[in-house]
């Protein structure tokens, strides 16, 4: 039912409708919400880079490969021309800038480095990507500027997943909102970000700061709803705790636990069938898909090490035990016949001896 307006007149526009709808079908209010299980469901990944460009309003579907965006598509095509160079996996996500986070266009975040750089332009993104991002060394045309505090990057990419679209904004105002009570301006930063993988989980964020120790960690959170961001402020940000019911995973740690648990699903009824095994191992290929590659990995790109090479590999050491099997078996099938063979023999030829013996 749609909202009646605060006026109390019993005209329901069409926005409001829209608005309801939008909820129910898209937003926190769908029925997908907490239908999985999140730990694990975030593939390996050791470095993060955010370009700063525009805003969520304006992103493409795909914006690091739009030719109407030079500059995420110039930097993701540098990227992916020198993965195999690269040191580390990494993850190239699009980001907004704006006066709350002191973040310009050409503006790029490096985690866990904690490293900011200014001024990336066309020009300059060969020079980039070859220094710092395949090197780790310091760029030539910009000094790396240490960034302090929490980052938390929520997806807010509407042309790519109206989920996301419709939660990412809610989640982005309700942060805003908390950092301004609690008076965590100066350390806490919020970006809308673009796809990171997972539109079923949305609200997806992730959330960098420094840990005690010294070292950076990067956590992503999913089917986060706005009633979990002052949890997610007051104990991840300030505590460092984990909120497990809504933690999809860690910056390096591998997704075991979420393909474990997805492959042993079984049907709504109960009823485990090779269908249900097939499908949900579908599922996993999809995921991957979306958010397993590096750098916005859904539609192909990645600036992760080509790993197809080891995969092959894995299938041709299959392959050749099964035909080594294969051939033990045959041959002993053969020797087992021939043992048979000569046994015959040998009872023919002193069959026969003994004949003439008589």
């Amino acid at each position: 039912m749609a909202a009646t307006p605060e006026n109390a007149t019993t005209d329901i526009s069409t926005d409001s409708v829209l608005v309801d709808d939008d909820e129910i079908k898209y937003g926190f209010q769908r029925q997908e919400m907490f239908s999985e299980n999140l730990s694990g469901s975030v593939h390996p990944y050791e470095r993060h880079v955010f370009l700063v460009y525009k805003t969520y309003q304006d992103w493409p579907a795909r914006v690091e490969s739009s030719v109407s965006d030079p500059l995420p598509k110039r930097l993701a095509g540098a990227i992916r021309a020198r993965k195999d160079d690269l040191p580390a996996k990494g993850l190239l996500t699009i980001c907004e800038g704006g006066d709350a986070n002191g973040l310009t266009d050409g503006d790029v975040l490096i985690f866990p480095d904690m490293i900011k750089y200014r001024g990336l332009e066309e020009s300059n993104i060969d020079s980039f990507v070859e220094e710092v991002l395949v090197n780790s060394k310091p760029w030539n045309f910009a000094t790396a500027e240490v960034v302090t505090g929490s980052y938390v990057f929520v997806c807010a990419h509407n042309s790519r997943d109206k989920r996301c679209g419709v939660c990412g904004p809610a989640l982005i105002e309700k942060f805003n909102e908390e950092i301004e009570v609690k008076g965590l301006k100066d350390q806490v930063f919020v970006s809308p970000c673009s796809h990171i993988g997972g539109h079923k989980y949305a609200g997806n964020l992730i959330i960098y700061s420094a840990v005690e120790d010294g070292k950076v960690s990067g956590h992503w959170y999913g089917y986060v709803t706005p009633n979990d961001v002052p949890e997610l402020l007051e104990q991840h940000i300030k505590k460092g705790e984990i909120i497990e019911r809504i933690w999809r995973g860690e910056m390096g740690i591998p997704p075991v636990e979420k393909t474990e648990k997805v492959v042993e699903q079984s049907l709504p009824n109960g009823n485990d069938t090779k269908a249900s095994e097939t499908d949900n191992i579908s599922s996993i290929t999809d995921e991957k898909e979306n958010f397993g590659g590096c750098c916005q990995g859904a539609n192909g790109f990645s600036c992760c090490k080509n790993e197809s090479s080891e995969t092959k590999k894995e299938g041709k050491k299959v392959t050749y035990k099964l035909n080594f099997f294969t051939r033990k078996w045959e041959q002993h099938e053969i020797f087992t016949a021939a043992a048979v063979v000569g046994a015959v023999a040998t009872v023919a030829v002193a069959y026969s001896l003994y004949k003439r013996s008589r």
